[in-house]
């Protein structure tokens, strides 16, 4: 074997691992956008290493960075690799979906498709968003997923870091009436000028890439609501109670006021409630 040939064969085999590592070791992993896309939806999608990230957190208090009583304790949650939309689910592809499969519509603008198609759809309840996923050949993220994904591994409070909001790096505060073009803003929005003004080299993307993890459209999950549920989760790929009457909300959105922005913030409604204010975006287990 030639030298050149020995060189060349070296090289591969460190790269290989180089990627072997990025793909296991949380710490060291960027994100990673799908090659391809995935569920029947098509929409981008970003890989969450396996690994482990602190959940939850101690700061419990009525200031903007402190959390509620239900946030606490803080603790360590490991899950497996999945992959996640990296954008909450858009109006045009909900239509798509009303389309293929006859599903009651949403409380939506009837024009919505029309004037606001790259927004994302509200005014799902639970059982809409879960539909949906299952549809694409997705399901929801478990609450613990969403904040990972949201969060990183650094235990940050937003998804851009530990800085308060600012009206052009995330989608808030703005009253208790929604326009679809006007109120939401598209699901790609979000990293123009950031950098500019806030030091920002990622505007408000979460540390994997994905947009309007707060504000926006708050997001349902899987799992059932329990205010106690963190003194009693494993800390492997925890999926929430069994059962319950309530299922959990996430990341705030366009109504809301800095607080509820917060990554490891929780709120909770029925499976059945319909607002202006709620979306969702899927997930599906990595290959």
């Amino acid at each position: 074997m030639t030298r050149q040939k020995v060189l060349t064969q070296t090289f591969g085999l460190l790269f290989l691992g180089v990627l072997l590592l990025g793909a296991t070791d949380d710490k060291k992993a960027s994100p990673v956008p799908r090659g391809e896309p995935r569920g029947k939806d098509a929409a981008p999608m970003m890989l969450i290493p396996e690994g482990e990230f602190t959940m939850g957190t101690e700061e419990v208090g009525n200031q903007t960075h402190q959390g509620n009583p239900n946030e606490n304790p803080e603790h360590v949650v490991k899950l497996r690799a999945y992959a996640i939309d990296q954008f909450e689910v858009t109006v045009d592809r909900y239509a798509r979906f009303l389309e293929a499969t006859k599903h009651d519509p949403p409380l939506w603008d009837e024009d919505a498709p029309a004037s606001a198609s790259d927004r994302p759809v509200v005014g799902v309840t639970w059982q809409d968003a879960a539909d949906y996923c299952t549809w694409a050949g997705k399901r929801l993220p478990t609450e613990a997923e969403w904040e990972k994904a949201a969060r990183g591994t650094d235990k940050r409070r937003f998804p851009w870091g530990q800085m308060q909001p600012f009206v052009d790096i995330v989608n808030y505060n703005r009253g208790i009436w929604v326009s679809y073009p006007v109120t939401l803003a598209p699901v790609t929005s979000g990293l123009d000028g950031m950098s500019i003004r806030h030091g920002l080299k990622t505007g408000g993307t979460s540390p994997y890439g994905l947009y309007h993890m707060s504000g926006n459209a708050s997001e349902w999950v899987a799992d059932w609501y329990d205010g106690e549920y963190y003194n009693k989760s494993p800390k492997d790929n925890p999926t929430g109670p069994e059962k319950g009457d309530k299922k959990v909300i996430r990341g705030g959105s366009w109504s809301d006021p800095p607080r509820n922005l917060r990554v490891t913030a929780r709120f909770k409604a029925t499976p059945d409630f319909q607002d202006s204010t709620s979306g969702f975006r899927c997930v599906m287990d990595a290959k």
